[in-house]
């Protein structure tokens, strides 16, 4: 029985006595070797190993019968071994000892693992395999998160990007829809006011060619009397819509300068005298120092408008006050008139472009004087208040820095 398990074993087997010789194989050692037995018997273990590290199993040797322990299957670290035909091969060796006659001798079971070792390679590179394409993939998914947050960050600033393109599209339609508003606005009111006078103009034109005696002079005076008046308000007109288009296109600075307030009233009021109407009065009143740092142009303007305006809107025989208090740090001006007076309602609306009171429909008028009044005391760095009641007269009211 010891003899058949000695021939049939799938292990190999290699009994070696102390001095290292090989005493006995069994078959299958034959067989992993490629060795005969008469090969084998007699030479040193050492031919089982490769060439590198037979020197070394020498002294492993020695250390093993100085002190022997068994040492099971697959215990310490890889082991190889070569054949006959100088193959190297990876195998498990397990050793055993037993004395016999004061002699120590040695077994070696020997197992060829060499598939073993090709499955766990194939199975370390599919593992490194693995490994490489689990990181590629968590790169993969780094970068596509990196990109799906680049991509939304985009998209984002492409949303806040319309969303500010919507608004100013929605400005800019505003914005023409107010320009087309104030186009029919004023080519409406233009169109009326520039007829108007011009039919009287042209109808007074016509009939003064009939009034050729002497004592038709009463009516020639009548007539050139009505063409004069006719011309002013057309170069009025003319003067707002130049002015306003002036504005519109920034053309319009104020240069500063040492105006003389109290003389500077007294002339303009002697100008303007020559269109109040029938009764109508002004009355100014100045208080404190004389020396008013401004634009002369701009304030003739704003002025000039005002009290048109009142002259315009005021009853025959009504007066106008125009008061100026002057200091060194402002100036207040303020007209006042006893006119028809503006309601609520249309104070909110009165220094836009062409609005014109309901009470001020039948009035002769652009609606644009007093929205360049306002420019121009913005330009001033001032303000302008108004103080008005329907049927209870207007005053308005501008302070001006004095510097």
């Amino acid at each position: 029985m010891m003899a058949s398990l000695f021939e049939n074993a799938t292990e190999g087997i290699v009994l070696a006595n102390r001095g290292g010789q090989i005493v006995l194989v069994n078959p299958c050692a034959e067989k992993m070797f490629g060795f005969t037995k008469d090969e084998m018997v007699g030479q040193p273990i050492e031919i089982l190993l490769p060439q590198d590290i037979r020197e070394e199993h020498v002294h492993h040797r020695h250390s093993f019968h100085a002190n022997p322990i068994n040492r099971n299957m697959g215990a310490g670290r890889d082991l190889h071994a070569k054949r006959k035909n100088g193959s190297v091969f990876p195998v498990e060796v397990s050793l055993s000892h037993y004395i016999l006659n004061d002699e120590t001798f040695v077994i070696a079971f020997v197992i060829d693992i060499t598939v073993r070792k090709q499955h766990e390679e194939i199975q370390r590179q599919q593992q490194a395999d693995l490994e490489r394409v689990t990181s590629e993939i968590k790169k993969l998914n780094s970068e596509l998160e990196q990109k799906v947050q680049d991509r939304t960050i985009m998209l984002r600033e492409t949303l806040a990007q319309l969303e500010n393109s919507k608004d100013d599209l929605e400005r800019a339609l505003e914005r023409e829809k107010e320009l087309s508003d104030l186009k029919s606005r004023f080519v409406s009111t233009v169109s009326h006011e520039f007829r108007t006078p011009l039919a009287a103009v042209l109808s007074s034109a016509a009939l003064l060619g009939k009034y050729t005696k002497t004592e038709e002079q009463e009516k020639r005076d009548k007539h050139v009397a009505r063409i004069k008046e006719g011309v002013q308000h057309l170069n009025s007109m003319l003067e707002d819509l130049l002015s306003l288009g002036k504005l519109e296109e920034g053309l319009v600075e104020a240069k500063k300068d040492v105006v003389q307030c109290r003389e500077f009233m007294e002339d303009f009021m002697s100008d303007v005298k020559e269109i109040l109407k029938p009764g109508q009065q002004l009355e100014f009143a100045h208080t404190g120092i004389d020396d008013f740092y401004t634009d002369k142009r701009l304030m003739k303007n704003i002025m000039l408008n005002l009290i048109s305006n009142a002259i315009k809107f005021s009853p025959d025989d009504g007066v106008i006050e125009i008061s100026c208090t002057n200091t060194t740090g402002q100036v207040v001006l303020s007209v006042k008139d006893s006119g028809i007076g503006i309601s609520k309602e249309d104070q909110e609306h009165l220094f836009e472009r062409f609005f014109r009171a309901r009470n001020a429909a039948n009035i002769q008028g652009t609606g644009l004087g007093l929205h360049i009044v306002s420019k121009y005391i913005e330009l001033l760095n001032g303000k302008i208040e108004l103080q008005s009641e329907e049927n209870n007269g207007t005053i308005f009211t501008i302070t001006i820095p004095n510097q």
